[in-house]
């Protein structure tokens, strides 16, 4: 019989705001991170990518239209130009002028006001090995004497690669739509600390093996209370939602 593996520290909130609060403002950017801290998120995750010029700057598509008033692929501008983007009209009128903000930015904020960050790194299709390194070394930099450092994920295997070779010391996820077979295998080769699933790919018996197996686990995106509340009860370690007006910051305690 196999011993189980000790669990490693985790030093994360259980719940965790999707893209900031990404669902009542505009997601990846600050007015988002502000959003989700007031509903009383001390967490939240965010998308990164590159600009053509190799800075390090949040958003979730390969390309500029569906959240900003630019076209295009993202990684065709220089910050200089990605920064005169509109990042909030496309939400809503209440948000009209809101920038794109540079994970320099967001590193300052979240450590200002005690806000733990799971960073995915999101290469514009092509970069996935530049991406993984640089948002790695600028992630050590920018959390540098941190007491909690940022959990860098992404769906990327050769991103997160990239980021253990730049950055070995940060903790990982590996992020997955799918559980294939060997997926403990995977989390281990890349030297993950935790698996970030698809919530619905998610039963008591595989988070009882994940933790087995010495990896945490996170769930993305649950956006149901009472899923949240099964998924809990498995001891499911971080929980992302886009419902931070409706699922507690902190759960309820047990009776």
């Amino acid at each position: 019989m196999s011993r189980a593996r000790a669990l490693p520290p985790w030093p994360y909130p259980p719940r965790v705001a999707h893209r900031g609060a990404g669902r009542l403002a505009p997601e990846n950017t600050l007015a988002a991170l502000r959003l989700g801290h007031a509903h009383g998120y001390r967490m939240a995750e965010i998308d990164v990518k590159l600009s053509a010029d190799g800075v390090a700057f949040l958003l979730h598509d390969a390309t500029l239209d569906r959240t900003t008033d630019g076209r295009g692929r993202a990684d065709a501008l220089a910050w200089r130009e990605l920064a005169r983007l509109d990042a909030g009209s496309r939400h809503s009128p209440a948000w009209a002028g809101e920038p794109l903000p540079t994970l320099a930015a967001v590193a300052r904020w979240c450590r200002a006001n005690d806000v733990a960050l799971n960073i995915e790194i999101k290469p514009t299709p092509g970069r996935e090995r530049e991406t993984g390194a640089a948002v790695a070394i600028d992630a050590a930099a920018l959390w540098k004497g941190s007491d909690v450092p940022p959990l860098l994920s992404s769906f990327s295997a050769v991103a997160l690669e990239a980021a253990l070779e730049a950055a070995a010391a940060l903790p990982r996820a590996g992020l997955t739509e799918t559980l294939p077979a060997d997926w403990r295998e995977r989390c281990r080769a890349l030297g993950c600390i935790a698996l970030d699933a698809k919530h619905t790919l998610l039963t008591e018996e595989v988070v009882g093996t994940a933790h087995g197996s010495g990896l945490r686990v996170a769930a993305w995106t649950v956006n149901d209370a009472a899923r949240v509340t099964a998924l809990a009860s498995w001891g499911v370690d971080a929980i992302i939602t886009d419902a931070v007006d409706a699922i507690p910051a902190t759960p309820p305690r047990l009776s």
